[in-house]
């Protein structure tokens, strides 16, 4: 499936654009056999201004100090499949110096940015180092036993934030993560905050929220 302009005359988008939307849940997708350009653009300038003021509960303060505390991330579900929604955040993540530890039981033993990949949280051996952020790329009714085994396996090792990405929420889980200590996130990607708060969607043309004396 691919993008036209709404006269035809602008070229085709790629299909990792296409991937992109479809990350990002565009109802154009499910709607329209072949969805317009202009549409596209106009959901997406509208997916973040709802990021950006729809969603409460984390303030930017906490965030960002979430973000600039956090060192090595354990990524839980990350593919090797570069069109993969997880491969893409996990890249971004890896480019602005996070440190990323794959999980993926289908690829364990190979590498991801350098990196080996372990079948699982309990796994990760010690040499790996601390791990600081649990990012979970799995279905909502998954993400019980991935935070059951990352605090057996990982308080002890600097462990301090459980993340789950867009569309996953379970509260039962987050209540778990908390009464252990733990910060938690639900429904957010830590690739958007991190552009979002950083000033690189502002770089594009987007509405963030935040207020800063940059040009």
């Amino acid at each position: 499936m691919h993008f036209k302009s709404d006269d035809g005359s602008l070229p085709i988008l790629t299909k990792r654009a296409t991937e992109h939307a479809r990350f990002d849940h565009c109802p154009s997708f499910h709607t329209c056999a072949q969805p317009s350009l202009g549409a596209f653009f106009v959901w997406r300038t509208d997916f973040i201004r709802r990021m950006v003021s729809g969603m409460t509960g984390y303030t930017d303060k906490f965030l960002r100090e979430l973000l600039t505390s956090t060192k090595t991330i354990a990524m839980v579900g990350v593919s090797l499949n570069e069109m993969r929604p997880s491969y893409f955040v996990a890249r971004y993540l890896n480019l602005k110096g996070y440190r990323i530890v794959p999980i993926n039981p289908g690829q364990a033993g190979k590498t991801l940015f350098g990196q080996m990949i372990y079948p699982s949280l309990a796994e990760i051996p010690a040499k790996a180092g601390p791990i600081d952020m649990v990012d979970i790329f799995r279905r909502s009714d998954h993400v019980g036993p991935i935070v059951d085994d990352a605090i057996a396996a990982l308080s002890t090792r600097g462990l301090r934030t459980i993340w789950m990405q867009i569309g996953v929420t379970n509260t039962t889980a987050e209540a778990v993560a908390e009464a252990s200590g733990l910060r938690v996130i639900m429904n957010r990607c830590p690739k958007i905050e991190h552009q979002r708060l950083f000033g690189e969607l502002r770089k594009a043309g987007f509405n963030t929220g935040i207020i800063s004396s940059k040009l």
